[in-house]
């Protein structure tokens, strides 16, 4: 803009200058004899000149103040829209940094709540696992041979799985009283007693075997030709899980029950391992 009001002032200035110089050459020019007339309406003319131009330089001067004052005015309308920008500038930086503080605490509750989640989801596992032990350390069970009424079983030819049918205790369900297996549900030590009755006979005496998959272990055994006799025993066995524990009939003998439950099975779990 400065450079756009200087220009007129510059041609005009270059325009004075020309008439100036013309004039004088016009001067040299003219015949000696006429020269003083023509200076005198040269002077004329240069006055008049003169005073053109300083009105025109006047009316310039008054529309290049009009320029810078307009000029101001819009520089202080800029300055302060430049003021307006900086102060938004300045809250919207502000506004940012807390948003990113809010993105740095949100991230920081998001992972916290990832590791209660993680610990919650720990405990409850736990938990459920204790609640099992729980329920798997408590196994017991005990039953009888007859299921009613009294009688014998035996003899028989051969070793013969007893088949307790009169159960009294059963927690935790793991003896199953159509089979007369007993199976470990945890791994530990298991505790099993057995008793045997029989009145006595000349040939066939009482007896009956603890059977861990399959193998004899301890047995109770009684023999008298007449009354009744009984005999007893028992054994602390460590079982796996899925170890089958049972009683077998002897061969050739027999076992008796009746309503007072002479002929017993029981077992517990003492502890897991």
């Amino acid at each position: 803009m400065e450079m756009t009001l200087c220009f007129p002032l510059l041609l005009l200035i270059c325009s004075l200058s020309t008439a100036q110089h013309q004039t004088e050459s016009d001067n040299e020019m003219i015949p000696r004899g006429k020269q003083a007339e023509s200076q005198g309406r040269e002077a004329t003319n240069v006055s008049d000149r003169q005073q053109t131009c300083t009105q025109d330089i006047h009316a310039v001067l008054r529309e290049m103040s009009a320029l810078l004052a307009e000029q101001r005015v819009e520089m202080r309308h800029l300055q302060r829209e430049n003021e307006a920008q900086a102060a938004k500038l300045r809250e919207l930086e502000m506004q940012k940094t807390e948003v990113d503080k809010l993105k740095q605490q949100l991230q920081a509750q998001a992972a916290e709540l990832m590791t209660v989640n993680a610990r919650s989801n720990a405990t409850e596992r736990q938990v459920e696992a204790l609640m099992r032990d729980g329920e798997v350390k408590q196994v017991a069970f005990s039953a009888s041979l007859l299921a009613s009424g009294s009688g014998d079983v035996g003899p028989f030819n051969t070793h013969t799985p007893l088949v307790f049918r009169y159960v009294l205790t059963n927690i935790g369900n793991a003896y199953n009283p159509n089979t007369g297996f007993f199976t470990a549900p945890v791994r530990g030590a298991y505790h099993f007693e057995f008793y045997i009755g029989a009145h006595g006979h000349a040939s066939h005496a009482s007896g009956a075997v603890l059977v861990k998959n399959g193998g004899h272990t301890f047995i109770a055994y009684e023999r008298q030709p007449s009354g009744y006799g009984s005999s007893a025993n028992g054994a602390t066995l460590l079982l796996e899980v899925g170890d089958v524990v049972f009683l077998r009939l002897w061969v050739n003998t027999r076992i008796f029950d009746n309503e007072n439950h002479h002929s017993t099975f029981s077992g517990h779990l003492l502890f897991t391992m």
